[in-house]
């Protein structure tokens, strides 16, 4: 059923406040007399008393009782009038008087019984609407400033001195020849920190070791390596079916020299972090990213070396990578740059792509953001997995990401570091639609391709087909 056919019911309180006239009272049949708060009697009066001394003995009692609910009426007063000033000293000046600090929200609590999981629902509901609502109210897109290109190069000088700004002609991967000036003998890869940390990369650069020289360029008494970029990225999301499509390109001959799906170097390495809660690390340098696609720009000059032989195939060899970080993971920034005052990324990962490669093609696969959580969740929890736990952390996280949004935009949110570590699900992951939107105002609508996980899976052979077109490649053999 859909958020828009959801509809509110107040439960009617019923009225079960009675009259004294009204108490039923049963009938003297005979035996003693039913007594009430009026038909008081001491049950220690003497039996002699004169009965002219019982209406006051009635009146006495009657006024004790009446001080009772004086005194509990001002001691209840008294702790309300306590406990709404405890409240309003700690209140933050910007928030409601009685909405709690994001980062101090309570668990929810997933209650077995059936009438009060109702209400808990129901008011999830509402929850949710009123986050759907307010993210609506929020969707008058604005377009991001694109940091000028100048500003983008002089982050990072080095990078855009080692990649030139045009690449070999006849070739179908961006790739360049770079001037090789260190000893025959040296090792290229022993210094390269993927290979410290890949066991399968440490093989391909052991091969790649073999005969390195006869692979070199030569050209007017120097020599050249030829280097290249990715031809393609899969960019996102993830738990959206991107490591599936990666090795089932893989599988085509044009593609098939490919070594790392996700070296995650545009949106983390290159800045010195692996892991964001492990602090900065090292920096990977760009030669260290570079050396991932060797092989196919070993292959591919083989194929610029054999040309005379009329086998142009190896010009069609294309590389790429598929890091699922690319699309979403802005976070760097705000480890670099803490004490900026900007509320969203200065520059984002696309910024950085498009000025070195301003043709790439960007491949995005998407599902139904619910089932990508759930997902999530399950891959990345480490134990006590149950769909009440993933419940209560959706709800913690949705109050999170709405009390952010009554004070920021909705772009604001969605990179907003801080947010994505409190909340103990990434919910904002789920927010395609803004990073969509910042990828395109880099690149072309024709350079990037979205697919869905659901139409992937009902009929494989038709999107890889798509994927193959885009890429200008045939079929499988």
């Amino acid at each position: 059923m859909s958020l828009s056919h959801c509809k509110y019911e107040s439960n009617t309180q019923t009225d079960h406040s009675y009259s004294l006239h009204s108490l039923p009272i049963a009938e003297n049949d005979g035996k003693s007399p039913v007594r009430t708060f009026f038909h008081f009697r001491h049950t220690n009066l003497p039996e002699n008393l004169d009965l002219k001394w019982a209406p006051l003995l009635s009146l006495t009692n009657l006024r004790g009782i009446s001080k009772i609910k004086v005194v509990s009426f001002l001691v209840g007063l008294t702790l309300t009038f306590l406990i709404l000033a405890s409240y309003i000293l700690t209140w933050d000046k910007k928030g409601l008087l009685f909405t709690p600090s994001p980062y101090q929200l309570r668990p929810a609590v997933i209650t077995s019984n059936t009438a009060a999981a109702d209400v808990s629902s129901e008011k999830n509901l509402i929850n949710m609407k009123l986050l759907v609502k307010i993210i609506g109210s929020k969707l008058e897109y604005t377009s991001r400033k694109v940091p000028d290109e100048r500003d983008v190069i002089a982050t990072d000088s080095h990078l855009f001195t080692t990649i030139p700004r045009q690449f070999l002609p006849g070739i179908k991967s961006p790739c360049w020849y770079e001037q090789f000036s260190s000893k025959l003998t040296t090792d290229l890869y022993k210094k390269n920190l993927f290979t410290l940390r890949s066991k399968s990369l440490k093989t391909v650069c052991d091969h790649l070791r073999t005969n390195f020289h006869q692979h070199l360029y030569h050209r007017d008494g120097k020599r050249f390596r030829l280097r290249c970029l990715p031809y393609f990225y899969i960019i996102g999301q993830p738990k959206c079916g991107t490591t599936d499509l990666f090795h089932r390109l893989l599988l085509h001959p044009e593609v098939k020299f490919n070594t790392m799906k996700e070296p995650h170097w545009w949106t983390r390495k290159r800045f010195g972090y692996i892991r964001f809660k492990d602090g900065f690390q090292e920096s990977f340098p760009v030669e260290d990213y570079l050396d991932l696609f060797d092989l196919a720009a070993r292959n591919i000059q083989g194929g610029i070396s054999r040309n005379s032989s009329g086998d142009e195939s190896p010009l069609r060899f294309i590389t790429g990578e598929a890091s699922a970080s690319t699309m979403w993971d802005n976070q760097a920034w705000s480890y670099l740059h803490e004490y900026r005052e900007e509320t969203e990324p200065p520059f984002l990962a696309q910024d950085f792509i498009h000025t070195v490669q301003p043709r790439a093609k960007i491949i995005i696969m998407l599902r139904d953001p619910v089932e990508r959580l759930y997902s999530d969740y399950l891959y990345f929890k480490m134990a006590n997995k149950s769909a009440e736990d993933f419940h209560q952390k959706v709800t913690e996280s949705i109050q999170l990401f709405q009390f952010c949004l009554s004070e920021r935009s909705l772009r604001s949110c969605v990179y907003n570091t801080s947010l994505s570590n409190a909340m103990p699900v990434r919910l904002n992951l789920g927010m395609y639609i803004v990073f969509l939107l910042d990828w395109l105002t880099v690149f072309h609508r024709e350079q990037i391709l979205v697919l869905r996980l659901e139409d992937y899976a009902a009929n494989q052979k038709v999107t890889i087909k798509k994927v193959f077109d885009f890429l200008s490649v045939g079929g499988y053999p």
